[in-house]
Formats: C-alpha cells, sequence, structure tokens
C-alpha cells in the first residue's frame, strides 16, 4: 500500500482514460442515422421539384439553393442529436474538476461529430463516385471518338469533316439555291475549312488569309459573290467566337459556384461541430445534475 494511500489522499493521475468511445460511438451511429434519414427525406422532396413537363419545374437556382440550405440543416440538427446522446450516455466523472468535465464533454462531443462526418462522407463519396464514374466514361468515349475523327480529317482530305467543326463547315458551304443540292459534295473542301477551323480555333485566332481562302471556297461551293461569302465567313466565325465566350462563361460560373460551395461546406461543418460540442457539454452537465439530485434525494434525515 502507498503512502498516499495510507494517509487517505487521492491519487493524482487516474489509471482510467479520459475517453470513453462508448458514448462517442452510440452518439456518432445515431448522427449517421439521423442524417441518411434526413437525406432521404431531402430526396423525396427535391424530386418534387423536378418536372420533365415543361413549365411545371421549379429553377435550378431555387432547386440548388433549396438544397444547400437542407444540407445545413441536416447537418446541423445531426450533430446537435449526436453530440446530445454523447453528453448523456457517459459515466459521470467522479473527483473532476467542473473545468475538466467540461472540456471532456465537448472533446467528446467533437469527436463524436468527426468519426458521424468521416462515415456520412464516405458513403456519399463512394455513392457519387458511381455516378461520376458513368459520366466520366461516356465523355472519354465522345472525347476519344471526336479525337480519332480529328485525326482522321488531317491525315487525309477525302474524310470526314470533324465532329466539333461539322456544323459551322456545313453552315458555310450552305447552298443559296434548294437545286444546288444536287451537285457533287467535294469532301475534300469541307475536310480542308476543318481543318482549318481547328487549327484556328487551337490558335485563338483567325487571320486574314485564312478567311480570305474560306470565302473563295464558300464562293465556289455555292455560287455566292466574294462579298458574299466574305459575309458568310465573318457570320460563322462570330458563332464560333460567341460560343467559345458561352463556353468559357459557363465555365467561370461552375468555378464560382464551386467555390462558394466549398466555403458554405466549411462553414457549415465548423458551425456543425460547434454544435456537437455544445450539446455533448448540455447533455453531459444535464446528467450530472439528475444524477446529483437523485442522490440528494435518497440521503436520510438527520
Amino acid at each position: 500500500m502507498s503512502l498516499s494511500e495510507t494517509r487517505g489522499e487521492m491519487p493524482v493521475e487516474s489509471s482510467k482514460s479520459a475517453m470513453s468511445w462508448g458514448p462517442i460511438s452510440g452518439g456518432a451511429f445515431a448522427a449517421i442515422g439521423i442524417t441518411l434519414i434526413l437525406l432521404l427525406l431531402g430526396s423525396g422532396v427535391g424530386l418534387t421539384m423536378v418536372s420533365p413537363w415543361s413549365g411545371q419545374s421549379s429553377s435550378a437556382t431555387s432547386i440548388g439553393a433549396t438544397a444547400a440550405i437542407w444540407l445545413i440543416v441536416v447537418q446541423w440538427l445531426s450533430s446537435a442529436l449526436g453530440g446530445y446522446l454523447t453528453g448523456r450516455l457517459r459515466t459521470k466523472w467522479a473527483a473532476v474538476h467542473t473545468d475538466e468535465v467540461f472540456f471532456r464533454d465537448t472533446a467528446h462531443g467533437f469527436i463524436s461529430w468527426a468519426v458521424a462526418t468521416i462515415f456520412v462522407a464516405g458513403f456519399l463519396a463512394s455513392s457519387l463516385s458511381s455516378l461520376a464514374g458513368a459520366g466520366a466514361s461516356a465523355a472519354g468515349a465522345a472525347v476519344s471518338a471526336a479525337g480519332a475523327t480529328g485525326a482522321a480529317a488531317a491525315s487525309s482530305s477525302s474524310s470526314a469533316p470533324d465532329l466539333s467543326t461539322s456544323y459551322f463547315t456545313d453552315a458555310l458551304l450552305r447552298p443559296e439555291r434548294a437545286s444546288a443540292n444536287a451537285r457533287n459534295d467535294d469532301g475534300a473542301a469541307s475536310a480542308e475549312v476543318s481543318r482549318i477551323l481547328m487549327h484556328d480555333a487551337i490558335s485563338g485566332e483567325v487571320p486574314d488569309g485564312d478567311r480570305t481562302y474560306i470565302a473563295s471556297i464558300v464562293s465556289a461551293r455555292t455560287g455566292l459573290s466574294e462579298a458574299d461569302a466574305r459575309s458568310r465567313v465573318d457570320t460563322v466565325l462570330k458563332q464560333i467566337d460567341d460560343a467559345k465566350v458561352a463556353a468559357q462563361t459557363a465555365a467561370d460560373k461552375a468555378r464560382k459556384v464551386a467555390a462558394t460551395t466549398a466555403l458554405i461546406g466549411s462553414i457549415s461543418l465548423l458551425i456543425g461541430a460547434f454544435i456537437a460540442s455544445a450539446a455533448a457539454a448540455l447533455g453531459g452537465r444535464q446528467r450530472d445534475e439528475e444524477e446529483d439530485l437523485l442522490l440528494t434525494g435518497r440521503r436520510p434525515l438527520a
């Protein structure tokens, strides 16, 4: 028997760990279950906002904003419930200072929130990765097909036009009169125009020499005058530039949406961690108060 025990003194260091994995696991699993239930509920409500019929579906902005708000609500509710259960399920720490009890409760709530967040993030990542994988496979197949077609157009003047410029090529070589459709189509001219458009699209500009050459081909194929052919070339090239600007605008908008989503998501997670910690501290305090009241009520009367 040690000297401290013979004097009736409490040991300075406890032999038990300050971390209770039972309450942490219980709160985490409760948070995971509530998250999945609320996500399914939100999915069902979201599907009611989408309709294949024209004019009966909500706008994409409304659907996106509603989904973001619902995800934040789900995060906060599940964090609060998981943290509160973590605090209520742990046993009372005897001979521990009140400040230390508060710290342990908040730490338990934070750990419970972290475990639940990791599980939910892994579940959502595995679910979304399958959908993203299918979309990426389809996009990769389309890109491969387009690349193969472009390579064939560049290697042979008699090959078909590249898919990425076929629309603009058809617009350039569209006959002025319907009777002109009976003329034999020269595939070499179409392939050459496609190669010119592809090269100029990569370089980012169309030199005057290419414009003049394309206009001469259009004039020879369609029967238009040089001025009208040059006007048609300028119109189609303007459509190409507008398409590029629209694509860049869409990409920039997607970038801004992704950045905003990441910022809001990180702030929501931080608030969820705080809610879980505060709820665990509240649950632990209520649990200790209930036990103190119970012990007080059982004391014998003097």
